[in-house]
């Protein structure tokens, strides 16, 4: 009975943030579990006119052996894969460097103004920053181009090389993100025992092997998390990145499964194909998301619940 009564007042004190939450929980069960049952497109020959729970003809795994009969679903899978593997890379080294480089700043005024001067970006929607990026590089007025030309080198077409575009994915998303990044190890560095620097000065270390054997070893575990749970994001290459700055000439190693699903259901009207593609990747994305969670508490201890 007291344990009744005492849950009864919880609820009565949490009610507000229960409150809170109900917003966000609404959307999420509609716009994200709620559309779920559109996964049975992927195994219907589906006309829209018939809707998406009538008289549809079933077909079984007929589209995902379409699908994969697609002479560029490989390059599509191989592009996603590299782009975003190049992400969850350099992802975790700007961020952890600059946390490094700007822990070593004793003016606090300069370290909060580079610390939202490179955090700016993270605010800011791929559409606008698209923009900004393609007039930056443009080929005959962009800035990055004009400073390669005075430095005597050739122009590069950034958003029109196919060798060079996924770097440049790499590179500007690195660009946006690493700024949030930094955030997260600078609270890691902020918990390093202050003792262990003092033990080492005492014991001779300078800047450089304090950075080695205490600052590095004290951030290892959060590293090993971050890195760990970015495997789960091995298949998302960036849609809105990607779509804003991609074009035909660069299919070859920039389009990724979601331009691709993007293009098959949204301009081709292919919807059977387009969800068959969507619900592969959300397949081996959950498998990943579950291997990543299963190392990151085999390693770190890391749990959700």
């Amino acid at each position: 009975m007291k344990s009744r009564l005492a849950l009864s007042d919880r609820f009565a004190r949490e009610l507000p943030l229960y409150l809170m939450i109900l917003p966000a929980f609404c959307l999420v069960a509609v716009y994200s579990y709620g559309s779920m049952a559109g996964v049975i497109i992927a195994f219907q020959k589906f006309i829209p006119a018939k809707g998406m729970f009538g008289d549809q003809k079933w077909i079984g795994m007929q589209n995902f052996h379409t699908l994969f009969a697609m002479p560029n679903i490989g390059p599509v899978i191989r592009n996603t894969v590299v782009i975003a593997l190049g992400k969850i890379v350099a992802g975790i080294l700007a961020p952890v460097v600059f946390a490094l480089l700007l822990n070593e700043i004793r003016n606090l005024l300069a370290k909060r103004v580079f610390q939202t001067l490179v955090y700016l970006p993270h605010f800011l929607s791929w559409v606008i920053l698209s923009g900004i990026l393609i007039n930056l590089l443009s080929p005959s007025e962009g800035v990055v181009n004009i400073l390669l030309a005075k430095a005597g080198l050739d122009p590069i077409f950034f958003l029109g090389n196919a060798h060079a575009f996924p770097w440049t994915m790499i590179v500007s998303d690195v660009w946006k993100t690493f700024g949030f990044g930094s955030v997260i190890y600078l609270a890691a560095l902020s918990g390093i025992n202050p003792a262990l620097y003092e033990a080492a000065v005492i014991d001779g270390a300078n800047r450089w092997r304090q950075t080695l054997h205490v600052t590095l070893p004290g951030i290892v575990p959060i590293v090993v998390l971050m890195t760990v749970l970015g495997f789960a994001n091995i298949l998302n290459g960036g849609f809105d990145q990607i779509y804003n700055m991609y074009s035909p000439v660069v299919y070859s190693t920039g389009d990724i499964l979601d331009t691709f699903v993007f293009r098959l259901g949204i301009e081709q009207a292919q919807y059977s194909l387009s969800t068959a593609a969507g619900l592969f990747k959300s397949g081996v994305s959950f498998v990943f998301i579950v291997v990543s969670y299963y190392l990151a508490d085999k390693f770190t201890g890391y749990k959700v619940f």
